[in-house]
């Protein structure tokens, strides 16, 4: 026999933009889920390590939910505001708590490792009328409202049949993101700031008095990169391959002393037609993982003692497949500031498209922009909605609306507008 359970709102995913929906649909009132396939929450802030927040306008559209979790992250050490403002600075192992207990608060059913199994959909009305979910334990019918695939790679939307956007040739790398620890910062800090001396690109300050940094480097010629000659060395010594250098990133985590992340390497040699290329990328990014670690130890002051505490349990995925959706948000709504009934955020993040080749990524400085509730509505049902980086927005719009905060935002203004028109 099959349980039968019915909600006003079930959640797919629980990364940004999941946990935003839920916290705020019962926050409001609503009986509500949350289906997340893994054991933990908060997709890549968690399990891709994908930390610090990338920062986008303060403006207070639908940021409560951003808002609370800052005040939660501080009660459980799990946060620090960085010398720029950036309140986004958090642990990712202490996050997978905070969101639990967000959740707990706001009462919300969370059900882990579960996959949809099955489905009934009424045509004649184009509504979802349940989603049968397999876990570990067993089968259960999901009775709900409304249905929101939050999973950012659009696995409930795909699992539905429903028509995506045919943009399926147009590429973001992902990136297999680690933390190496035991590391002395004060003295890799003083290194870099001596030989970068941009301000945009390395930074230090003492927080809480521990040391917290920043630094990057890219083999893009568009920029003269301060650490250019680390890179070029270990080229040259082969401790690097030229593959190496396309996107180098670290910071500090709050929370984790001695400890720096990295947002790199990026996944090479993607081909959509061989279904071995992606499995075959991840064991060539380990492997370029401990040819960073050695290029950190040969090269930078500090790294003497230092090891490799983490490798992400996922990759840092940029863009995914996007569904039709009422209104398909575009490129010229960013550049003209196009404004909306049911804006849902404000932003003002670059359009920020990565490229494995040099001198081919774009960071396209933007004025404030916003997001009409339209593009989370799904076009093939009725009680189909979705939020987070699979939103219905173009290729070159997504790359702009996919960081942690805009799709924070997602989820909490998709939740107020079914409130508001939909109660």
């Amino acid at each position: 026999m099959i349980n039968k359970k019915e909600y006003n709102i079930t959640i797919f995913g629980g990364g940004p933009a999941g946990l935003s929906a839920a916290y705020t649909a019962a926050i409001l009132g609503y009986k509500t889920l949350l289906v997340e396939k893994n054991n933990y929450l908060g997709g890549q802030m968690t399990g891709a390590l994908v930390v610090p927040m990338m920062q986008s306008t303060s403006d207070d559209i639908n940021t409560e939910f951003y808002k609370a979790l800052i005040k939660y992250a501080k009660t459980f050490n799990a946060q620090i505001t960085y010398q720029d403002g950036n309140e986004g600075w958090f642990n990712p192992v202490l996050l997978k708590i905070v969101f639990e207990k967000m959740l707990k608060d706001a009462g919300v059913d969370i059900l882990y490792e579960a996959e949809f199994k099955n489905k009934e959909i009424d045509f004649c009305t184009k509504n979802i009328k349940f989603v049968e979910i397999k876990s570990k334990m067993l089968s259960l019918h999901i009775y709900s409202k409304y249905y929101i695939d939050a999973t950012g790679d659009s696995n409930f939307c795909e699992f539905l049949n429903c028509n995506f956007i045919d943009d399926f040739e147009k590429f973001q790398p992902s990136s297999l993101r680690f933390i190496i620890s035991n590391i002395n910062l004060e003295k890799f800090s003083a290194q870099i700031m001596q030989a970068d001396t941009d301000r945009e690109v390395t930074t230090s300050a003492k927080i809480d008095t521990g040391v917290h940094l920043s630094t990057a480097y890219t083999f893009d010629n568009t920029k003269n990169w301060g650490l250019k000659p680390f890179f070029e060395a270990a080229i040259k010594d082969g401790v690097l391959e030229y593959s190496d250098t396309a996107y180098f990133q670290v910071f500090t985590v709050a929370n984790m002393p001695h400890s720096l992340a990295f947002n790199c390497p990026r996944l090479q040699n993607i081909d959509n037609s061989n279904i071995f290329t992606y499995s075959n990328s991840l064991v060539e990014a380990r492997e370029a993982i401990f040819r960073l670690y050695n290029f950190m130890k040969r090269y930078f002051e500090g790294f003497e003692n230092s090891f490799i505490s983490q490798i992400a349990d996922m990759t840092g995925t940029r863009v995914s497949k996007r569904p039709k959706t009422k209104y398909i948000y575009k490129l010229s709504d960013i550049l003209f500031s196009k404004s909306f009934d049911n804006t849902v955020l404000a932003a003002d993040y670059p359009v920020d498209i990565h490229s494995n080749e040099a001198d081919n990524s774009t960071l396209k400085v933007v004025k404030k922009y916003f997001l009409p509730a339209e593009s989370l509505i799904c076009e093939d049902f009725n009680n189909l909605f979705v939020c987070g980086r699979n939103l219905g927005a173009e290729f070159e719009a997504q790359a702009a609306l996919r960081i942690q905060k805009s799709c924070m935002s997602m989820g909490e203004g998709l939740i107020k507008y079914l409130y508001k028109f939909k109660n």
